[in-house]
């Protein structure tokens, strides 16, 4: 038993001799590494050191040319992208009145982009450009350098101004096209060609809302909205209050027209005052027919509200700009059990008239109605004239969305010839 132990002592020195040894070999092995490492990362340094002493390779075919189709005062400085556009930062622009000499930046374009446009000139002036492309390397010091090469324009660049903007020519077409259509159709009404206008059902029932009220023994209430003269849909109710106006003095039954601005009282009192006399009756005209309340939406409001439970009016016409109140004085010229018939262009407010009156007047046909009611040839032709550019626009709509859908998308997967 002695004698193993002795066996296994004698062992354990040489064991600690060869670890101690091949830690050695071990440790020196990754040195050498590391230094081959660190020695490859150094020459991977200086030759991006070195490849960034080299310029970027210059913009080519470099272009500048008046921006057309405009008021002057600008210039498209174009070119072809560098063959190292990769290892560009920017292409910086510049430019002078002298080919040789005091350039000045006004610009940068990022890489990957090739037009620049200079609207800081003066029309008549002739101006050179140069573009440069940039690329910036680090210095040992950590300071950047920029490394850039340039090219210059041949010829000089004057900026000037157009006549005609040629890229909206389509528009022109169209325009000439309906402003033919209305003259024609202006030209056939003064013939005494008939001129079908779709019929509206609203101010067909004109007539029957102020026989009613005739036969009643009640009035007839006329509210042309709360904006002022200024606004188009105040100027078509009071064309249509002419129209109201003659039925009312031919059938001898009083007209009221409350108003919330001066200017449409005094617009309305001579409206009707006309319309009185095209039917024979001036005599019969009363300028207190029509009387202002006020200019506060809410009052002007409730002052009609309070005058039509009190008088109970056979009829009430509602002819204009429209909002918050719509419903309000709707409600209770419903609640009197008055005919309504309301016309507006307000979108937000013609949900409540179609709910609370018996007619209503939808956007456009407010507009339409006074051509369509006095039959004038100058307003008939023009409403017609204008439903042919709604034609058309619908055609070049419709044609559009098929020529777009058919490229791009592949439709012919779905028509598969066996």
């Amino acid at each position: 038993m002695a004698q193993k132990n002795s066996k296994r002592i004698s062992i354990v020195p040489f064991v600690i001799v060869i670890s101690f040894f091949s830690l050695i070999i071990f440790s020196q092995s990754i040195q050498a590494q590391t230094e081959q490492e660190v020695f490859d990362s150094v020459q991977a340094l200086i030759r991006q050191a070195e490849a960034a002493d080299i310029p970027p390779a210059p913009v080519m075919k470099l272009q500048a040319v008046d921006n057309p189709n405009d008021k002057g005062g600008a210039i498209i400085v174009s070119w072809d992208l560098s063959v190292d556009d990769a290892e560009v930062k920017a292409y910086q622009i510049v430019r002078s009145e002298s080919k040789d000499a005091g350039f000045e930046l006004i610009g940068e374009a990022v890489r990957g982009n090739n037009t620049f446009v200079d609207n800081k000139v003066e029309d008549g002036k002739s101006y050179f450009y140069r573009v440069l492309s940039m690329k910036t390397t680090l210095e040992a010091d950590n300071t950047v350098r920029a490394v850039s090469s340039l090219q210059a324009t041949v010829e000089p660049v004057v900026s000037s101004a157009q006549w005609f903007y040629m890229t909206r020519a389509s528009c022109l077409f169209f325009v000439l096209l309906i402003s033919c259509a209305i003259i024609f159709y202006i030209n056939k009404a003064k013939s005494g060609a008939d001129i079908y206008v779709r019929k509206i059902a609203g101010i067909d029932a004109v007539d029957e809302a102020v026989g009613r009220a005739t036969e009643m023994g009640r009035k007839i209430f006329f509210i042309p909205g709360i904006q002022d003269m200024n606004d188009v849909q105040t100027i078509a109710g009071i064309a249509i209050l002419g129209r109201v106006g003659q039925l009312a003095a031919q059938y001898e039954t009083w007209l009221e027209v409350p108003v919330s601005k001066s200017l449409v009282m005094v617009t309305a009192r001579e409206t009707l005052k006309e319309a009185y006399t095209q039917v024979g009756r001036p005599d019969a005209f009363n300028q207190n027919q029509v009387h202002y309340l006020t200019d506060d939406q809410f009052g002007y409001a409730a002052a009609i509200d309070g005058m039509v439970v009190r008088e109970k009016p056979a009829t009430i016409f509602y002819m204009g700009a429209f909002f918050a109140e719509s419903l309000i004085l709707a409600e209770t010229g419903n609640a009197a059990g008055a005919i309504q018939i309301a016309g507006t262009a307000m979108p937000s407010q013609l949900p409540f008239f179609v709910a609370s009156c018996d007619y209503t007047l939808l956007g456009e046909e407010l507009f339409a109605a006074s051509a369509y009611l006095s039959k004038e040839p100058r307003q008939l032709g023009s409403l017609k004239g204008q439903d042919f550019g709604k034609i058309i626009f619908m055609a070049a709509i419709i044609i559009g969305v098929i020529i777009e859908t058919f490229t791009n998308y592949n439709v012919s997967q779905y028509f598969k010839v066996k």
